[in-house]
């Protein structure tokens, strides 16, 4: 039988014996401060605007409840490159958020840069294709390794969350359907050596189910019960996606353009604690 204060350093032995109850109590904390951490790790705050002050504001507002953030065409627009630094100096963990989509080379290149710069996760359209997500790979890779770093997190953006089923017939006529393509784009990305996909949580599932546990799934299409959808169109609700098994949840504009983004941070971790 384990002893019961096996869980315990050895200079806190003491204290067990004589409040055993308190130690009980702080080990409760202690798992419910692990829980709080999981969690507030799989929330990315999309820093969606071109105002580098707002930027400021909002990652010096966060950074204490939120490590990641993602970085957009608007965002960077602004940073540049110069911005990881300082980000990561606060502490954040940076998204890049670029959806590369152009031929191997120009892919491979543009990686490799921004891997260096110390982006944590990068993402590129799948539909790019086979060739260019390996070159991004292979580039991100010796990048990596040439800068004593760890390789970023590399997904393949499968279909765009503002798109419905209506949508991707009139954009694309594929005969597979809007799910299956997505799982084929996410199998492709897999076969490319990519460590996940950026896809809908509507399709979280079917992902899982051919690509497996350890296939990072990242999902856009977040909006919190009290937020209005907006232009996207296959959504759920954090909990939901929690539940579903994202790997991380990317939300914005319900963060950002609220009166108190700290407070709509706070209520939306509440959500992700009820899945």
């Amino acid at each position: 039988m384990r002893k019961p204060w096996a869980f315990l350093r050895i200079h806190e032995v003491q204290k067990y014996w004589q409040y055993p109850h308190r130690v009980k109590k702080t080990r409760i904390l202690l798992n419910a401060d692990k829980e709080n951490k999981r969690l507030r790790d799989k929330l990315i705050v999309a820093l969606d605007t071109d105002d580098s002050e707002n930027i400021d504001w909002l990652s010096g507002t966060l950074i204490d409840i939120v490590p990641w953030v993602k970085i957009g065409f608007q965002a960077f627009s602004t940073l540049g490159t110069e911005g990881f630094p300082w980000l990561s100096g606060r502490g954040h963990k940076i998204f890049l958020d670029l959806k590369f989509h152009d031929i191997p080379n120009t892919v491979a290149r543009d990686v490799g840069t921004m891997t260096k710069y110390g982006a944590n996760m990068i993402n590129m359209h799948a539909a790019g294709g086979l060739e260019m997500m390996q070159a991004a790979r292979d580039s991100a890779d010796d990048a990596a390794y040439e800068a004593d770093i760890p390789r970023p997190i590399l997904l393949g953006v499968t279909i765009l969350t503002s798109i419905d089923e209506t949508g991707f017939q009139q954009s694309f006529g594929s005969e597979r359907g809007l799910t299956k393509q997505v799982v084929y784009l996410a199998q492709l990305a897999q076969e490319a050596g990519l460590s996940g996909v950026v896809a809908s949580p509507l399709e979280i599932e079917p992902i899982r189910k051919a690509c497996g546990d350890k296939f990072v799934i990242v999902t856009p299409g977040i909006r919190p019960t009290w937020a209005e959808s907006g232009d996207q169109r296959r959504i759920t609700t954090p909990a939901e996606a929690i539940r579903r098994g994202a790997d991380y949840i990317v939300v914005g504009r319900p963060i950002i353009e609220a009166e108190d983004p700290l407070e709509a941070t706070e209520m939306i971790l509440d959500e992700m604690r009820e899945a």
